[in-house]
């Protein structure tokens, strides 16, 4: 799902850039009053590495697309959809930069649909279902989440006029709808382990 550099206008870039960094401003400044930001340091350190780790390894698909994972769902009912979007921006930068995975003018375009878009779709649906059921919560607003990030690069990527519309809908929606549901089942069962082991990480102030 990494954007590469070279495919997006410099201006379409710079929109993208601009929209990443206001988030982010935003994170910092509501984080700054925050009381727990030993724990939540490590788990972002943690949470940063992890999805290095999980959307740079690629596994074979049914529809023959290579697929990898996100995490970001997961951090996002764990830390707030603000901290995802931190650790969204902090490993694809690191992405960029060591594994040539993604680019530095996209990055903001990367960081919106992959970071911003996702985390705040995910946070949106998780809460609206939270108290009807805690697993139904969890994996529709997965699926969710990873769907509307997968539309918002299609609208990105639709914008550059390399390719159409249709193509983008017809193989990218099925493959990410795809990977939604395995990473949903995949959340469930993480969180009730840790619900039962370390309920306390569940407890952190959601940003």
């Amino acid at each position: 799902m990494h954007i590469p550099d070279g495919l997006i206008s410099i201006n379409q870039a710079i929109v993208y850039w601009i929209i990443s960094i206001v988030i982010l401003a935003i994170f910092f400044l509501r984080i700054s009053k925050k009381v727990d930001m030993s724990k939540r340091s490590l788990l972002t350190a943690l949470f940063t590495t992890a999805f290095i780790v999980a959307t740079s390894i690629t596994v074979p698909s049914p529809l023959g697309v290579p697929m990898h994972f996100f995490l970001i769902p997961l951090v996002v009912i764990i830390l707030g959809p603000l901290n995802a979007s931190l650790v969204a921006f902090l490993g694809l930068l690191i992405q960029a930069l060591l594994l040539g995975m993604g680019g530095i003018t996209t990055l903001g375009a990367n960081v919106l649909d992959m970071g911003i878009v996702l985390s705040l779709v995910v946070y949106g649906i998780y809460t609206l279902f939270f108290n009807i059921d805690y697993r139904l919560a969890i994996f529709i607003s997965t699926i969710s989440g990873i769907l509307a990030a997968s539309v918002a690069q299609i609208i990105i990527l639709s914008l550059t006029n390399t390719t159409s519309l249709e193509v983008l809908l017809g193989s990218l929606l099925p493959y990410y709808l795809m990977v939604g549901i395995i990473e949903g089942v995949f959340n469930i069962i993480v969180l009730e382990f840790l619900s039962r082991l370390r309920g306390d990480i569940l407890e952190i102030e959601k940003v």
